[in-house]
């Protein structure tokens, strides 16, 4: 009798327990510049732009557009073996940086690059959430 793999579960350390935080009160945390004002993904500990290190988290709107997608046949790790046929995309966030996530809520065959989304949060276990997206509302 085999033994269902789980899917696996990131650890928050302590540069991206704000981001983890953020998403269990099912909130898009990113870093923020306070010196020149650029949003920043992935997490780092200086701005991109003025490489200060006057990074700070805040909540984003959550909100997007589908830059891209492609759906793996094939599970990349046995934890997702249940759910193939799955996507995996990159979403231009509307604070002007790029996110890869799943896209939930529609079907694979209805994607469409530049479709508008929203982040939707699952926890995958261990009590740590992460942010997929849905086609937005209205």
């Amino acid at each position: 009798m085999s033994e269902a793999v789980s899917k696996p579960v990131p650890i928050p350390d302590a540069l991206s327990e704000p981001f983890f935080a953020g998403a269990r009160d099912r909130r898009l945390m990113l870093q923020h510049c306070t010196s020149c004002g650029t949003w920043s993904f992935p997490l780092r500990e200086r701005c991109p732009t003025c490489m200060k290190p006057t990074l700070e988290w805040r909540a984003a709107s959550g909100r997007g557009t589908l830059y891209t997608f492609t759906i793996f046949h094939q599970a990349m790790h046995p934890g997702f073996a249940a759910h193939v046929p799955y996507n995996v995309a990159q979403i231009d966030l509307d604070e002007g940086v790029r996110m890869t996530a799943n896209v939930a809520g529609v079907d694979n065959a209805d994607l469409r690059i530049g479709m508008r989304l929203e982040a939707v949060f699952e926890s995958p276990g261990d009590g740590v959430f992460i942010p997929k997206f849905q086609p937005a509302a209205g």
